[in-house]
């Protein structure tokens, strides 16, 4: 089943290493507390309930990739797709909206816990990968991502973001994974 991803353009590619200019974006996100490895279970069951029907409408919305995980602020940080990030024990798990909703036209969640927002456009560093999704492999990542973004003048703006494209049935060899950190280039 193919599903839709997240636009963006390649502004500079080596390796696995992609800087990317991404359009404005509508997530549906939640926060759950809990352990690095754990906290990804949970929040995609709360979207992936929102997108099934459990909304205002009862309406389906299509899957999208990736699903995200990020580190959770009182002010939740900027994500991408469909991620995980955290501060302390607090991730922000997101799934990216299919293009073809605005604000007012995506059914409103029955969940409390599941929030509705716009994110900018945003220039952000990526390095893929495949393998484990855990922590250790992450930050291992996240480390080489950093290296890359330095390397090239560019400033991180923002928390790293471990993004997954592949459900958690697919085997950890086959996976497709990333980290990314929005960033400013340099003046020219």
């Amino acid at each position: 089943m193919a599903v839709e991803e997240a636009s963006y353009t390649v502004v500079e590619k080596e390796g696995h290493f992609e800087l990317r200019q991404y359009a404005p974006q509508i997530l549906a996100e939640t926060t759950v507390q809990g352990d690095f490895s754990e906290v990804g279970n949970e929040g995609f069951r709360r979207l992936f309930d929102y997108i099934s029907g459990n909304n205002r409408k009862k309406q389906p919305v299509p899957m999208t990739a990736p699903v995200t995980q990020e580190a959770a602020s009182e002010k939740i940080s900027m994500t991408a797709p469909v991620g995980q990030e955290s501060t302390g024990d607090s991730w922000s798990i997101s799934f990216v909206m299919p293009v073809q909703y605005s604000l007012e036209t995506l059914p409103e969640p029955l969940d409390s816990r599941v929030k509705l927002r716009v994110i900018p456009g945003r220039t952000m560093a990526a390095l893929k990968y495949s393998g484990t999704w855990s922590r250790k492999r992450y930050e291992k990542k996240n480390a080489e991502l950093f290296t890359q973004i330095h390397k090239r003048g560019l400033k991180p703006i923002g928390e790293a973001v471990f993004a997954r494209y592949n459900p958690p049935f697919m085997p950890w060899f086959l996976r497709r994974n990333e980290v990314l950190i929005p960033v400013e280039r340099p003046p020219q």
